[in-house]
């Protein structure tokens, strides 16, 4: 194997192993976003619930009609 050869490869992996590292922060910060969003996202669920229990007797909980 040539120097040459051996130093176009060692830049190739080089250059894929950037790739890999920035392709993972890539997903952890997708993977925060996606926790944060279920978060909020039970919270919101929670805060409905409250309030649908907080309706006086009798009032009908009732999707919009575009359900």
């Amino acid at each position: 194997m040539t120097e040459q050869r051996l130093n176009d490869l060692e830049l190739k992996f080089m250059e894929q192993e950037q790739s890999l590292n920035d392709l993972s922060d890539i997903v952890n910060k997708q993977w925060e976003e996606i926790e944060k969003l279920q978060r909020q996202l039970s919270r919101a669920g929670d805060r409905i619930e409250t309030l649908e229990e907080a309706l006086p007797d009798g009032t009908p909980v009732e999707k919009p009609p575009h359900y």
